[in-house]
């Protein structure tokens, strides 16, 4: 049983131009932090990512969702968990302040993972592990699908799991080998042209097949001449990909973006406002055949829903602790599959929860194991670290969601 809930606002300054995009130019990672403490002693901890200012206010609507959780067994909680977190979702008066969005949608996340981090302990598995064992019922009973119905239903996303269940086997592999990785730390917008050059080195000696770019200068020549070190660098096999972090406006982006198809980028990520559906349509048929990606600052599952509808996302980076944590994660995913778009996640949590979630979602969805952002600068941080080995996530056995914090 849950007998009390706490919140932790953690914060760490990175400093060193890490981190840095055109938008964002001196993060300070930080989390909000919920701890379900049950009573036979263990904690479950969930994360939302925030860049600094604002993350206390996180921590109070999470405290606020959580405490709704006190007295309950974690067991009942997750056998219908999609149902109670519609109902902390629909609170009249926070959801005044979204809904699906902002400072309420982080609280929400950081709460959902660490009801699923507590699930995973107290059956003593890894997350994917807990995932995997679930029947298709139980897995789609712990999801929100409403406002999906047109899209998506409970029976469809049932059916979609079952169906990924005949030719499960032939993916299992993947447990062993480990996940693919990519490198996003080789070019942070503040790095000079030398340190990019130095940093795609390094990433092909570490393994690293494919690497990404922050882009989105004032000047664009800027971006232009660092993504032709990258490809050089990389050699013509390795996958490059483009950032802009939200930065141009739609002229801006079809100029740029037609430009940078030159060094035939793998994606080019979040060229626009995050809002403007229908600029990426436009920007997607201009630029085809290089896709975009974007999800970063995608909020919720209907706008993931309209983005899909308008097929101009050709891969979806959904991240759970930016959207309402593992349960919209997974809610998303199955969406994603039943349009045909891979899940390339945006990892706010260093990979740390992404790399069970990555595995689940290729061995029980059925979605293509394409390969996991890589972020190294919070390592220390974490009581279990990710594993990156010759570029790839080797596969977490201790029990829980990898989301511990050290004190």
């Amino acid at each position: 049983m849950i007998k009390k809930i706490s919140t932790r606002d953690a914060r760490y300054p990175i400093g060193s131009g890490h981190g840095s995009d055109a938008i964002h130019k001196d993060p300070i990672y930080s989390y909000a932090v919920v701890l379900l403490h049950d009573d036979s002693g263990l904690v479950g901890q969930g994360l939302a990512f925030t860049l600094g200012e604002g993350n206390d206010l996180v921590c109070r609507a999470a405290a606020f969702y959580a405490e709704r959780l006190v007295g309950k067994d974690i067991e009942e909680v997750m056998a219908d968990f999609g149902a109670v977190q519609r109902g902390m979702a629909d609170e009249q008066q926070f959801r005044w302040l979204g809904p699906h969005k902002g400072v309420v949608q982080l609280a929400l996340a950081a709460v959902t993972n660490a009801c699923w981090d507590l699930w995973a302990k107290k059956r003593g598995v890894p997350l994917w592990r807990l995932l995997l064992d679930l029947t298709p019922e139980q897995v789609v009973a712990t999801l929100d699908l409403s406002y999906l119905e047109d899209e998506l239903t409970p029976g469809q996303a049932i059916g979609l799991l079952r169906s990924a269940q005949t030719s499960r086997g032939q993916r299992m592999p993947i447990l062993t080998a480990g996940y693919p990785g990519y490198d996003t730390s080789v070019g942070w917008f503040n790095y000079s042209d030398e340190q990019v050059r130095e940093n795609c080195h390094r990433a092909l000696a570490a393994g690293f097949t494919a690497m990404k770019l922050k882009v989105g200068a004032k000047d664009a020549d800027r971006d232009i001449r660092r993504a032709h070190i990258v490809r050089e660098v990389a050699g013509a096999s390795a996958k490059v990909m483009v950032d802009a972090n939200q930065q141009w406006t739609l002229p801006q982006a079809l100029d740029v973006c037609a430009r940078l198809s030159a060094i035939d980028p793998f994606w080019i990520e979040e060229p626009t406002h995050p809002d403007d559906i229908v600029g990426h349509r436009t920007l997607a048929d201009a630029i085809a055949p290089v896709k975009l990606a974007l999800g970063e600052h995608v909020p919720n599952r209907v706008i993931f829903k309209n983005y899909l509808q308008m097929r101009c996302a050709g891969f979806i980076q959904v991240d759970a602790v930016r959207v309402a944590g593992v349960s919209e994660f997974l809610a998303v995913s199955l969406l994603s599959k039943k349009f045909g778009v891979p899940v390339v996640p945006h990892v706010g949590d260093m990979g740390q929860i992404h790399q069970h979630l990555v595995l689940f979602n290729h061995v029980g969805i059925d979605l293509p194991a394409v390969f996991l952002e890589h972020i190294p600068h919070l390592r220390k941080h974490f009581v279990n670290p990710v594993r990156v080995e010759g570029g790839v996530y080797r596969t977490p056995e201790e029990p829980g969601a990898s989301s511990d914090l050290r004190v």
